[in-house]
């Protein structure tokens, strides 16, 4: 009689995990993509490239579709928090649909940076000093890719932080038609010894006449230098004669290198895309 209960009690207790199996067994699972991984060979850098591609819904149906560039765009970096940003301004603030290409790194110390003649920097990072080569594969291959492949417009912006903030200003000043729009959050002008800010004169002369958005953003909480060097340039570019930049400048309280780029990103949205009722 004993064993006889005891089997009644473990087929009661056997029959629940059976129902709680069928039940798991009858969910629909489908994967949560917000884009595509293209990975695209770059004949000026010798090497494969990782792009994390965020399309807006109905992407292959609508034209003139701006595009996002984002250093340091790799899954495990800024790519999903930007994309979540650029949804929520278009869902809540009227930005058009665009698309982002995050950019995966590779040696994100070898493209970002210029050359540098400065033992103390090239005996701790060997591989510095090659961001002449990255910005023509920004040019020449990563651009030309993303038009062949969407319907894209004129609108392309560019988004670096630190040493990506170092390389966006030295496109900005270097090559300034390749984007329309520059958001410099916390840029590493330190390098070098500030030689790209002391250069400043000879080097903007490509900006007379030019109609490009600027948005400088640096942490408050930050170290002395990197709010000094992100000021400087500001005060920089707002000093060109016939200048015609649409330029701003926000110090952010309460954020440090870490922490400054997604609120700086908030902040430079809102200035392009007001919230209108």
């Amino acid at each position: 009689m004993q064993l006889l209960n005891r089997l009644v009690c473990l087929s009661v207790l056997w029959i629940p995990s059976l129902r709680g199996s069928a039940q798991t067994d009858s969910i629909d699972r489908q994967p949560l993509s917000i884009g595509e991984v293209h990975t695209i060979h770059s004949d000026i850098l010798q090497e494969d490239r990782i792009l994390n591609i965020y399309t807006p819904e109905g992407f292959d149906t609508l034209q003139n579709l701006p595009v996002i560039y984002l250093l340091d765009g790799s899954i495990n970096e800024d790519f999903i928090h930007v994309c979540g940003l650029v949804q929520f301004f278009h869902l809540m603030y009227g930005m058009p649909p665009c698309i982002v290409v995050g950019i995966a790194n590779v040696d994100r110390k070898r493209d970002f940076t210029f050359h540098t003649d400065l033992a103390e920097l090239t005996d701790k990072y060997p591989t510095v000093g090659h961001s002449e080569p990255f910005i023509r594969f920004l040019s020449e291959e990563l651009q030309p890719y993303v038009r062949e492949q969407f319907n894209t417009g004129d609108t392309n912006m560019l988004i670096g932080q630190s040493l990506g903030g170092l390389l966006a200003t030295e496109i900005l000043l270097k090559q300034p038609d390749l984007f329309t729009h520059y958001f410099i959050v916390s840029p590493s002008l330190w390098w070098d010894n500030e030689s790209l800010q002391r250069r400043f004169a000879e080097l903007s002369t490509t900006l007379q006449n030019k109609h490009l958005f600027i948005f400088i953003s640096v942490g408050k909480d930050e170290d002395r230098i990197m709010v000094r060097e992100a000021r400087t340039l500001h005060k920089q570019l707002r000093s060109l004669h016939g200048n015609k930049l649409d330029l701003y400048y926000h110090p952010m309280s309460g954020e440090n290198h870490a922490t400054v780029l997604h609120s700086s990103l908030y902040e430079g949205l809102k200035i392009l895309f007001p919230y209108q009722e």
